[in-house]
Order: structure tokens, then C-alpha cells, then sequence
């Protein structure tokens, strides 16, 4: 996996990708604000401006090419032959767990995880991730994957290197604007 179609300061999959002085993609709202603030590269320690960032292009490609190669396959995915999702999970509550996932098909894809999900419940709160993983604030679900255990969903998603957004919440002083 290459982390090309990752933000080094935001650590997500790029949705506005600019180009700045240093020869750094970043998320463009995220680098902004670095700029405003610091006045210099996250990577290299350089001058920067805002009005130095320009379009990647070639990175927005990538990402457009990976997020048509979903819709190619209908947003499923078969375990062991698109996706692996490792034994042990790395989050387990009542009817949840959370298990990390590499991609076996597809280069340059982000870092994934699979949520699974059993129970009355898990075919609506299903629904509900994938209809909102457009949203550049939430963790964007890739599609389902197959085969599941009977009652059983399993979802694949971005992996979110910051861990719980309520863990991360709860380590803030105060909540913030964005």
C-alpha cells in the first residue's frame, strides 16, 4: 500500500489534493490552515504560502480511478480475494468488532478495516454508513463484504488512524469548530 492518496497532516484519503512548495501533497483545507498558522512545510520545515499551492491533478486521478474501480464491482467485495482481514480484531464491543484489512486486489488503496456487525440492527446501521461516507468528516465505506456469517454484515472501510472519534473528542479541552 503507498500512502500517495493519503494526507500526511490529516492522515485520510485526499479529497481536495493541492501541491505545495515543498513537493508535498496535502488536503488542501488541512494545509491552509497549517499554513496560517505555522507559515511553514509539516514535512520539510520551508516557507510556505497559500498562494503557492496548486491542484494535484495526478493524485485526484488516482483517487477518482480507485473510487470507479468500487462502482466496477458494484461495492462488494469477496474476503481472501479482493480483501484480508487479519484473526484478531483490534476493537471488540457487544456486536461489533473491528478487524484490520489489507487490500489483495488493488495498489495504491488506502488503509482499510473491516467492521462486522451482527444482530437485528446491523443491516440498518449498515445502510446508514454507506450513506454517509460521502461526507469529507466521516469515515468513507467502501462496500460490503462477502461471504458473511448468517445475521452478520461485514463493511469495508477506511481505517482511521486516530482510532474513536469519541476518544479523540475526549482528549480535546474544548470541542472543535470543525
Amino acid at each position: 500500500m503507498t500512502d500517495s492518496l493519503i494526507c500526511p497532516i490529516t492522515q485520510q484519503l485526499f479529497s481536495v489534493p493541492v501541491l505545495a512548495e515543498d513537493g508535498y501533497t496535502y488536503e488542501e483545507s488541512a494545509i491552509v490552515k497549517w499554513i496560517q498558522e505555522n507559515q511553514t512545510s509539516p514535512m520539510t520545515k520551508q516557507n510556505l504560502s497559500v498562494e503557492g499551492l496548486r491542484p494535484n491533478g495526478r493524485i485526484k486521478s488516482l483517487i477518482e480511478e480507485f473510487e470507479n474501480s468500487l462502482l466496477s464491482v458494484d461495492y462488494r467485495f469477496k474476503l481472501n480475494v479482493d480483501v484480508r482481514k487479519e484473526r484478531n480484531a483490534i476493537f471488540r464491543v457487544n456486536f461489533k468488532a473491528i478487524h484490520r484489512a489489507q487490500w489483495i486486489t488493488r495498489r495504491n488503496a488506502p488503509p482499510t478495516i473491516i467492521l462486522e456487525m451482527n444482530g437485528v440492527r446491523a443491516k440498518r446501521e449498515a445502510s446508514f454508513c454507506v450513506q454517509l461516507s460521502r461526507h469529507p468528516h466521516i469515515i468513507r465505506t467502501y462496500g460490503m463484504v462477502e461471504p458473511t456469517p448468517q445475521d452478520s454484515i461485514m463493511l469495508l472501510q477506511e481505517y482511521a488512524p486516530e482510532g474513536s472519534l469519541h476518544d479523540l473528542l475526549d482528549d480535546q479541552p474544548r470541542v472543535p469548530d470543525e
